[in-house]
């Protein structure tokens, strides 16, 4: 079964954030940085890390009295299957303004900053003038009032 980061809810996430930042590691550690992060119950954490084996999110091995969680996703492509799936629902004209207000409410180090203004500098050269809009099939640009 392929891994599917899109099916994953926002607690799920909160429990793959920190098995991907601490790599393989047994349940009592997870419900130990949970319980300081968000102060939820064992049985919570727990709940959260069945799921994600039932999702084929994390495999389990067992050592000894611990079982230790692996991710079988990382995250970078976690990452991108979920933000490509969350524009694949947008209209082709709004992504624009969509990514302007993630980039505004988004803290950036300086560096990713001058990354993605080197990668629109590159992009600015074959971009079309106006995006057309896709919500309807027919490319009519004024369809979403844009």
């Amino acid at each position: 079964m392929e891994q599917t980061a899109t099916e994953m809810t926002p607690a799920e996430w909160e429990i793959m954030r920190v098995i991907w930042t601490l790599g393989d590691i047994g349940s009592s550690d997870v419900i130990k940085v949970m319980q300081e992060k968000r102060d939820w119950t064992e049985s919570t954490v727990k709940t959260l890390l069945r799921r994600l084996v039932n999702k084929d999110m994390l495999t389990t091995a067992q050592a000894g009295r611990k079982f230790i969680y692996h991710p079988t996703i990382d995250e970078k492509t976690a990452m991108e299957q979920t933000s490509t799936n969350l524009f694949d629902h947008l209209c082709a004209m709004k992504k624009g303004v969509v990514l302007n207000n993630l980039i505004a409410e988004t803290e950036l180090s300086q560096d990713d900053i001058r990354s993605m203004q080197a990668l629109l500098e590159t992009k600015l050269k074959t971009a079309p003038k106006q995006v057309a809009c896709d919500c309807l099939g027919s490319g009519d640009a004024d369809c979403c009032g844009m």
